[in-house]
């Protein structure tokens, strides 16, 4: 039996916010791309987020092209009002999406091979983003771990963690609310594990968004920025060191280039830490049974471990064989330069100025790049 092979001109491979965006720039160039989300909804990663979050970025700043955000889901959107404002939007640009749709491999030609079938492409854009795979370290001893152990993305409320002892390892935004949300649900212990200080900045000082800061750092010349915002931090975060969380030796800058994090943005760590509901903790070594022994040769024995450890773009399987994929798994060319001839990512880059916002600039240069790339093959 003669498997059916679908044909389309402009195939686009994630329906979150970068793929919805550069959708509906490309209807307006006259291009009718078919937008391929595995999951039920487009946004669907958003999803499957913990129930508390809300964006760190202020509304004005995270909306797509062409559609604000909707100003009764308020300054910091929730997680569900932002999953409405997708579904609208794919709706008000009339985007061919089609949801349930897993993309499992891209070939050259190009064919995808999906759950649905193999689908032809002309011109292929992939925007999976670069949180697409959860990422949990390979500690010694982990797999006689007796206690529950989860990754942060499945993670959703701290109901099943009341009077429970908790260890939440990863000091960054994910780890530092789930943290304190399990101390606020009724938890009999919360502990962060750190191996690096992190950097930590309000989420607005005197009204002005944290996003701001990260978006004026990038004009500013590069010496000035690790001072200014270690001034900023001593001014406007408490000295933790006496909770076991010193001030980090170098400023955000330094910290962005060379671990590619951003800073924790304060939505409760800092008050919690501060009263001791969540007790910061060395770095996890190795376990040892029901033990998480820890780099200063303390061991802990929690009842679960919730592992903020981060993501990986997860492309290998979809592109790897491609020869388009940096060291750390990232896409070398994206956001307006085609990998190869056809093939494009956008949305992969991490930025101090948000990810809507800077994915929707990204899907403005790849929109246009690949209309013009369109139009001079017709």
């Amino acid at each position: 039996m003669t498997t059916r092979v679908e044909n389309h001109a402009l195939v686009i491979v994630g329906g979150g916010s970068a793929g919805l965006a550069t959708a509906a720039l490309l209807r307006r160039e006259g291009l009718a791309p078919l937008v391929l989300e595995a999951g039920p909804e487009p946004g669907a990663a958003w999803r499957a987020r913990y129930d508390r979050l809300r964006l760190h970025t202020p509304r004005l700043l995270s909306g797509l092209p062409g559609k604000r955000i909707p100003r009764r889901y308020g300054r910091w959107v929730r997680r569900d009002d932002l999953l409405a404002y997708f579904a609208d939007y794919a709706d008000a640009f009339g985007i061919d999406l089609r949801t349930g749709v897993r993309v499992d491999r891209v070939d050259p030609g190009w064919r995808l091979e999906t759950s649905a079938g193999p689908i032809d492409a002309g011109t292929v854009i992939v925007a999976t983003g670069y949180n697409g795979a959860p990422f949990i370290p390979e500690w010694p001893g982990r797999g006689g771990f007796t206690g529950e152990l989860i990754h942060s993305s499945q993670y959703r409320n701290p109901e099943p963690y009341r009077g429970r002892d908790v260890l939440v390892v990863g000091a960054g935004n994910s780890g530092a609310e789930i943290a304190t949300d399990v101390a606020d649900g009724g938890a009999s212990r919360s502990r962060l594990s750190v191996r690096t200080p992190p950097q930590i900045v309000r989420r607005a000082t005197a009204g002005i968004p944290a996003q701001l800061i990260g978006i004026g750092i990038r004009r500013l010349p590069g010496g000035w920025v690790d001072p200014l915002t270690k001034a900023q931090r001593k001014i406007s975060i408490p000295d933790l060191s006496a909770r076991g969380l010193p001030r980090p030796e170098h400023g955000v800058r330094t910290s962005f280039i060379t671990t590619g994090t951003t800073p924790i943005l304060d939505v409760g760590i800092v008050s919690a830490i501060r009263t001791g509901r969540v007790e910061v903790v060395a770095a996890v070594e190795h376990f040892d049974g029901p033990e998480v022994v820890l780099a200063n040769a303390s061991r802990v024995t929690p009842d679960a471990i919730i592992a903020a450890t981060g993501f990986r773009a997860g492309l290998d399987a979809l592109v790897g064989h491609l020869d388009v994929l940096g060291p750390r798994g990232l896409p070398l060319r994206t956001d307006g330069e085609p990998a190869l001839p056809g093939l494009w990512f956008v949305g992969f880059a991490p930025t101090l100025g948000g990810q809507l916002r800077e994915g929707s600039i990204a899907a403005r240069r790849v929109a246009k790049a690949v209309a013009e790339d369109r139009g001079g093959r017709i």
